[in-house]
């Protein structure tokens, strides 16, 4: 945990300085910024491991900062707002955040949210790096003399998908730029072409079983993929939801 950065965007000083403090404790490194005006130029110009953001920002509001920050930058992002109706929560979700955290909160909820984000986080990297050495024995299986591609790329309907950079291009040549929650989904369905998966079964897949979500979350996730995917819920292509179950991942997937 030591070293883990974590980036505060909040215009209430005092919350700044009771976050801060309390995660400083915990043995993160923090930094914060009083708007979003700086935000993009810190993520690119500094290792962030996480972004605390809240809604409610002088000049760019967070749901804004959060959906432009997505078309660069896959940073897991919990976001803060005194709104706390479910809509709300989902909105925010749907723009990209990872979780959602509603004003008045505890500092230990935040801790345990804090961690439980990059938990996530982390599996997805050790998802990746298994893929990666299952792509390069497969090719060496295959083909023992010639030289390993250590990217794993996947190929499915008029799609391709490069892990490793986490770029989604369509045969037309146009990439599109996945949210943190839609690439461990589109990662686990291409995972498991085919199979049937229950909700539960993407919740522990996607999320880990120790995240708190809120009623419909894997639902709007699926939503949130299938437009990224241009997948029409009444003719997918893609994903079909198998009624009272969950979803199957119904297209043909190669590694390539």
């Amino acid at each position: 945990m030591a070293g883990q950065h974590i980036l505060v965007v909040d215009d209430d000083m005092e919350i700044c300085r009771l976050v801060g403090n309390y995660l400083e404790k915990n043995g993160y490194q923090v930094t914060f910024l009083t708007d979003g005006s700086s935000l993009f130029d810190t993520v690119r110009q500094q290792k962030v491991d996480l972004v605390v953001l809240d809604w409610i920002l002088p000049g760019n509001d967070g749901l804004n900062l959060c959906r432009l920050l997505r078309n660069f930058s896959n940073v897991p992002v919990i976001m803060l707002s005194s709104k706390g109706e479910e809509t709300d929560r989902i909105l925010g979700l749907e723009m990209g955040a990872d979780d959602y955290l509603a004003k008045p909160f505890s500092n230990r909820e935040l801790l345990a949210r804090v961690r439980s984000v990059i938990r996530r986080s982390k599996t997805t990297e050790e998802q990746l790096q298994q893929l990666h050495m299952q792509h390069m024995q497969q090719q060496a299986d295959q083909n023992p003399t010639s030289e390993l591609d250590r990217e794993v790329i996947f190929r499915f309907g008029q799609w391709v998908f490069e892990v490793a950079t986490r770029r989604l291009r369509s045969s037309k040549g146009e990439f599109v730029s996945l949210s943190g929650g839609e690439f461990a989904m589109l990662l686990t369905f291409l995972n498991h072409p085919n199979q049937v998966l229950s909700r539960d079964e993407l919740l522990d897949l996607t999320r880990g079983r120790e995240s708190e979500v809120v009623d419909r979350t894997i639902d709007m996730q699926v939503s949130r993929l299938r437009k990224q995917l241009r997948d029409d819920p009444q003719r997918p292509a893609y994903i079909k939801t198998v009624r009272n179950t969950g979803y199957i991942f119904c297209a043909s997937v190669q590694v390539i």
